[in-house]
């Protein structure tokens, strides 16, 4: 998400090739502060006949094209937009398969590299992919990095940008993305777009009536639209930055009061708790929040039920991590789906989990993420591999997927991060 970026927290992703992956402390950190209203919402246009989304952007089958989460708890009444999101969009340029970090005064050679959108583009596409209805707020760059971005996001996933806007004349925001021996180095340059011209604005409602929203919270900088979209009735779930001040003030981050989960990783919940555990920050910060998750990098999550005094913890799954980009956005994202399918705490942290471990076995933040068919995929060789071998204990743990994978199918394969853009059909 849109925060600022300070140490980046990897987890504990070493040197080997075959790690344990809960990646909840891999989100995407970088905010350009846009001031006004982030756009204009709609209702989803219709696809074409080939699946392709029209202008509200949903393609044909669902906002995902093969399984809806939330299939069996839909009423008339709904509203449209399951999930409501704001932020900067940025072109990723991501660099893998480095030997080691870059020295000075030399040129190194990758040996893999992807393009895709990223900022928040991560936890839209991410959402997006896991069948929920996702409508995201942002500005584009007047430029063919944005071109691609609104494509990428509204034909290639069925995101619903028509709260979104291209700005004359503002080019879009980029990053350079390193990653080696477990870790990333980032360069990223842009400016703040600037307010949507007010003429251009209607009466539609700003955010609009969505089931759940997703915020990054900014110590002492509070956002009315947050407040505006609890009291509206949408769950808030939100994940926080490091704090450059080094205060590591709760009382600061004013829109806490209006979280239904509040999703830290281990070094953050600690800082702001003052304690030592990932643990016993988690049941500190379900004292100030209802829904309290810690990740925990290689040990996987714990998670507090402030409410009903519940509690859960996942490992990590062993993954071969190739870019760790956004997992963090992923996980958040798998942990909102299953609260919204009403799944047990355990089951929503398992499969958050997952969802992130398997977006760092592909290039870049937004098209790393995974959908339900890669999602059934694994689950499948672990079916092999409980009657081959010892598989048996991540079968039980994830057998709550049953009920759900047999229905999902995709009608086209998933985009995946390219070398560059712009390619010529020939």
């Amino acid at each position: 998400m849109m925060r600022s970026r300070g140490p980046v927290q990897t987890g504990r992703v070493g040197r080997d090739r075959e790690k344990h992956v809960s990646t909840g402390e891999t989100h995407d950190r970088r905010r350009i502060r846009e001031p006004g209203r982030p756009g204009r919402y709609g209702p989803a246009g219709p696809a074409g006949p080939d699946g392709v989304p029209g202008p509200g952007g949903t393609p044909a089958g669902g906002p995902s094209g093969w399984l809806d989460p939330l299939a069996g708890l839909r009423r008339p009444d709904d509203p449209a937009c399951d999930v409501y999101l704001t932020g900067t969009v940025f072109l990723d340029i991501i660099f893998t398969g480095l030997d080691a970090a870059p020295v000075r005064g030399t040129e190194s050679w990758a040996r893999g590299m992807g393009s895709s959108p990223g900022g928040v583009a991560n936890m839209a596409t991410a959402l997006a992919r896991l069948g929920l209805r996702t409508s995201l707020a942002a500005a584009f760059g007047d430029d063919m990095y944005g071109d691609y971005c609104r494509d990428a996001l509204e034909r290639g996933e069925g995101i619903d940008l028509s709260m979104s806007h291209t700005v004359p004349g503002w080019h879009s925001p980029v990053t350079v993305s390193m990653a080696y021996e477990g870790e990333r180095t980032m360069v990223s340059h842009g400016h703040v777009a600037p307010p949507k011209d007010a003429a251009l604005e209607d009466e539609r409602e700003c955010p609009p009536p969505a089931r759940a929203c997703v915020a990054s919270l900014v110590p002492g900088e509070p956002q009315e639209w947050v407040a505006t979209a609890a009291g509206r009735g949408s769950r808030v779930f939100a994940d926080v930055g490091w704090d450059d001040s080094g205060r590591w003030d709760l009382g600061a981050l004013a829109d806490l009061t209006h979280c239904e989960a509040f999703l830290p990783n281990a070094a953050e919940a600690m800082r702001y708790t003052r304690t030592d555990c990932p643990r016993r920050a988690a049941h500190r910060l379900a004292e100030r929040v209802p829904l309290a998750v810690v990740t925990m990098g290689a040990d996987g999550a714990c998670a507090v039920d402030g409410r009903t005094g519940e509690t859960a913890e996942v490992p990590g799954i062993a993954v071969e991590a190739l870019d760790t980009t956004g997992a963090g956005d992923v996980f958040v994202a798998g942990f909102l789906t299953g609260t919204l399918a009403d799944w047990p705490l355990a089951d929503r942290l398992a499969f958050a989990g997952l969802t992130a471990a398997l977006s760092v076995q592909e290039f870049g933040g937004s098209l790393s993420a995974p959908g339900w068919v890669e999602v059934a995929a694994w689950y499948e060789r672990v079916r092999s591999a409980a009657l081959a071998r010892d598989g048996h204990a991540a079968l039980r743990r994830f057998a709550f997927l049953d009920a759900l994978l047999p229905g999902c199918r995709r009608d086209w394969p998933l985009r995946r991060a390219v070398p560059t853009i712009g390619f010529r059909a020939h």
